[in-house]
């Protein structure tokens, strides 16, 4: 299985030039790496030169039999040996600090860039791919960066140095090592243009198994209800199966070039004895050089044998540099724009003018799913926007705080194109709830005030403020948790009900205090008590907002000013309700179906009066008193009506 997020039309980059992207976030830290790159050179060539102490104490104190020199000489050894040690030491500690600032440093960065992103990004990309390269891939390339990039250039050079310091026992000898070499490079060049390909599948096949996991435990109530475990297994387990059969074929890949990193030096040293011994035979080396010779050759054959290892995780760092760049290279088409134009004091006036729209994946020959919308809602009215499923009534939604873009034409607050505000600005004179109420692992109070970040939470106008949004969002259930507001909720809040869910996100939009509150079917989990009860209190709290407000009951057209009707992309008719079901027959048919929706709903709920909800706004459409562009405030009931709500 093959990733399903977009990958670049870009050109594939050379790989140095792609790992060279990083320079930008290591630059700070070069000194440092650098330093670390020198002590661990200063190691090797320390290791080198044991070879040459040994050469000296054979060929001196050993074949003279001067015991003290012998001694002085096995000294020398050691403080060879323990000055290396204390080379690597520093190198560790000198790299593994400035790399975690690279990590941390990258991870923000993506983070950040995640959070500016635009949502039709989000559409297209699957999640686990995003967590594999926040989480994997950036970790990777921090080992690379403290080990794997500083290892690979300094035994690529030992082995150089070694090369050239073996002439100097032996011109013959020397080349037998250096030929030698010759078949690794054709290895190597093989091995980059295989495993390359093969490590790119493999990452993004992890990140499709990702999404999977975080698939089935979010939709783990799904899958236990329906039965569906054992198939969400067999799913996951064609996707590990897949991934285990890359991973087998980048594991030969490196078994083959590790077959020829091992075979070679081991020929090379066969080759090498005979001719040593042959050499020494007729007096064209001397015993000490010969072992000298081979103490070199056998402190390089670790750094040849690693430059396999080294190589792959490379070319794995260089995949997961081009995976996190593709994320940074992706173009944010909604941005501040150059001279932002302030709204000191927004009335909420929203307005739709010739507003078009149709997502990036729509083909060619589609028609725009929002086809010239022209809606303008009055500063503090309530706006209830009607239609059938898809006609794009949530999508209309998201074009006022750029969720999304208009593809053609405008939509303004206040006589000002929104695109003219600063991202920040446009977001505070706006807020939206949404039908699906989405809550974070955070306290209730900080998941409700999330839009308020003028205030201390937990200062006494931040308790206020808290106060007042739960009372409107009829959110008394919040002092019987455990914690009160101070009730931590698990992931998306899956520990409350529909209900409580959307009474939190509800109060989250109310505390913002927005001039405009665009509301997407936000009571859906409501009862209707509830809602009248809530809309009540949006109306003390917020008279003075202007709210648009998807509906998809008649209750919520009940309590609206005016409705607007959704039909073929464009605004059909607005009005009251009464004028409105006289008027058009289309939406006489949409009034029907969301009473045959709610009829349905309550007779599953055993309600012994299923039609009683709709008494009043049908008696309104079948011409008797025309509702009232407002209800009466009701009593209000602390902590609401649950009874639409079925725990989770």
């Amino acid at each position: 299985m093959t990733s399903s997020s977009p990958r670049p039309a870009t050109p594939r980059l050379s790989t140095v030039r792609a790992l060279l992207r990083l320079l930008e976030f290591a630059r700070p830290v070069l000194p440092r790496l650098g330093l670390g790159a020198l002590t661990a050179l200063a190691a090797a060539i320390i290791a080198l030169m044991i070879p040459i102490a040994l050469e000296w104490v054979i060929g001196g104190p050993i074949a003279s039999g001067e015991t003290v020199a012998v001694v002085w000489g096995a000294v020398a050894v050691l403080v060879l040996g323990l000055l290396e040690a204390l080379m690597v030491y520093l190198r560790r500690w000198l790299v593994l600090g400035p790399a975690t600032l690279v990590e941390y440093d990258i991870r923000r960065t993506f983070y950040q860039r995640l959070q500016h992103l635009p949502v039709a990004f989000h559409d297209r990309w699957q999640s686990g791919q995003l967590l594999s390269r926040m989480m994997q891939d950036i970790s990777l390339i921090r080992r690379w960066m403290a080990f794997g990039l500083i290892l690979l250039v300094v035994n690529i050079l030992t082995v150089v140095i070694g090369a050239v310091l073996l002439f100097q026992w032996h011109w013959a000898l020397a080349i037998v090592f250096v030929v030698s070499g010759v078949p690794l490079w054709i290895q190597g060049f093989l091995f980059e243009r295989d495993y390359g390909t093969l490590t790119r599948l493999s990452q993004d096949q992890q990140g499709d198994l990702a999404t999977s996991v975080e698939e089935s435990v979010h939709g783990i109530r799904v899958l236990k209800a329906f039965g569906r475990g054992p198939h969400a297994l067999r799913r996951f387990t064609r996707q590990a199966e897949t991934l285990r059969d890359t991973e087998m074929r980048k594991a030969g890949a490196i078994a083959r070039v590790d077959f020829w990193l091992v075979m070679m030096p081991e020929l090379a040293f066969a080759v090498s004895l005979l001719m040593g011994i042959w050499l020494a035979s007729i007096g064209q080396i001397e015993l000490n050089q010969l072992v000298a010779y081979f103490a070199m050759a056998t402190i390089l054959r670790w750094p040849i044998e690693s430059i396999g290892f080294l190589f792959s995780f490379m070319l794995d760092a260089r995949t997961a540099t081009d995976r996190i760049f593709e994320v940074f290279d992706a173009e944010n088409t909604i941005t501040d724009p150059d001279e932002p134009v302030r709204i000191e004091h927004p009335e909420g006036a929203l307005a739709f003018e010739g507003t078009h729209f149709r997502y990036q994946d729509a083909g060619a020959l589609e028609p725009d799913l929002l086809d010239g919308i022209d809606l303008e809602v009055r500063p503090g009215e309530t706006m209830a926007l009607v239609g059938l499923t898809g006609s794009g009534k949530t999508t209309l939604t998201t074009l006022p705080t750029r969720l999304y873009d208009v593809t053609g034409g405008r939509v303004t607050i206040d006589g000002v194109d929104v695109r003219e505000l600063r991202l920040v600005d446009l977001r505070r004179i706006i807020a939206t709830a949404f039908e699906d109420a989405t809550l974070f692992s955070a306290s209730v109070r900080d998941n409700v005030l999330l839009g308020r970040d003028d205030l201390d939470a937990r200062s006494e106008e931040g308790e206020r403020v808290l106060r007042e949004a739960l009372s409107v969002a009829q959110a008394a259930f919040v002092d019987e948790l455990p914690d009160g507001a101070e009730t931590m909720i698990g992931e998306e809040g899956m520990s409350l009900s529909g209900g409580q869910r959307q009474r939190l996100a509800l109060a989250r939009a109310v505390a913002a205090r927005p001039a405009v509150l665009v509301m997407d079917d936000p009571l859906s989990a409501l009862d209707v008590d509830t809602e009248e009860r809530v809309q009540a209190g949006l109306r003390r709290v917020l008279g003075a907002t202007t709210a648009l407000i998807v509906a998809h009951r008649p209750s919520t057209v009940a309590l609206a000013d005016r409705v607007a009707l959704l039909e073929g992309g464009r605004i059909t008719a607005v009005g009251t309700h009464s004028e409105l079901m006289s008027a058009s027959s289309h939406y006489r048919s949409v009034i029907s179906s969301f009473e045959r929706d709610a009829a349905e709903e309550k007779a599953r709920r055993n309600d012994p009066n299923p039609t009683s909800e709709l008494d009043v706004i049908t008696d309104a459409g079948a011409g008797g008193t025309p509702l009232p562009s407002r209800i009466a405030e009701p009593d209000p009931a602390p902590g609401g009506d649950d009874r639409a709500e079925e725990p989770k």
